[in-house]
């Protein structure tokens, strides 16, 4: 709000960037000449950015993307086979239990 004060009574999260255009906009603006305020469009950016946070949404949604295709793209060499996957790897190995028990 432009009051300083939030939902809760304290400051709110982006007072201190609203107080940042405002006096961008003080000091480089008069009531003569309105031209001096192209050179608060940065802090005016990160101002919108810390209400709606869109460019955090957008870099989220991009590393998301970036990881749901390097995970596509890599296929697993290590992967078990079917079979493997059935039989939790206990069946079949009747020679390979005996050599660990020392029976012959």
């Amino acid at each position: 709000m432009a009051s300083g004060y939030g939902m809760h009574g304290g400051v709110g999260r982006c007072f201190s960037f609203w107080q940042e255009v405002m006096g961008c906009y003080v000091v480089n603006t008069s009531s003569d000449n309105d031209s001096g305020k192209m050179k608060c469009t940065l802090a005016l950016e990160d101002y919108y950015e810390c209400l709606h946070h869109k460019k955090e949404h957008a870099r989220a949604l991009a590393m998301q993307a970036a990881y749901a295709r390097s995970e596509a793209a890599t296929a697993r060499d290590d992967a078990p086979s079917a079979k493997q996957i059935r039989s939790l790897g206990l069946l079949g190995k009747d020679e390979e239990s005996k050599q660990l028990l020392g029976r012959d």
